[in-house]
């Protein structure tokens, strides 16, 4: 499992507030294009959005839906990302100097990436993730 940290200036109501805008998943989740749409409970559990990601050059459509949510403190996102796979994706917040201790943990559990699971992809996720929460930051300290 790829696991990444990062310290916001801004509240976890209003971290958790971007994670509950389905939109905001193109402009801070790295290698999302856009968000084609959304069921409207969103985020509540079993509701998904639909997005386009890229693979290399090439655009892909899916959705990624909610499992678990405990607001404004934790999501569990079951992030489709075919042919490479499917991810559970589980956002912590927790109040802490004043902001918000952003963790992110993503772990692999169907297709190829997880069939393939190992250290190397790990310090992949973990890498594009240290970019998605500085982006999440951006976002929650503008919003």
């Amino acid at each position: 499992m790829a696991t990444t940290t990062l310290q916001v200036d801004a509240a976890p109501e209003r971290v958790f507030a971007v994670l509950s805008d389905p939109c905001a998943y193109a402009h801070w989740v790295v290698g999302a294009k856009d968000v084609r749409g959304w069921d409207p409970d969103f985020p509540a559990p079993g509701t998904a959005f639909h997005h386009t990601f890229m693979v290399g050059p090439v655009p892909v459509k899916d959705s990624t839906t909610v499992i678990e949510l405990d607001p404004p403190r934790r999501i569990l996102l079951r992030a489709r990302a075919r042919p490479t796979g499917i991810a559970h994706v589980l956002l912590e917040l927790t109040a802490r100097d004043g902001g918000t201790h952003v963790v992110i943990s993503e772990r692999p559990v169907e297709g190829l990436a997880a069939r393939l699971h190992n250290p190397l992809q790990d310090k992949l996720i973990q890498l594009r993730n240290v970019e998605s929460l500085r982006r999440l930051k951006k976002l929650a300290e503008e919003f």
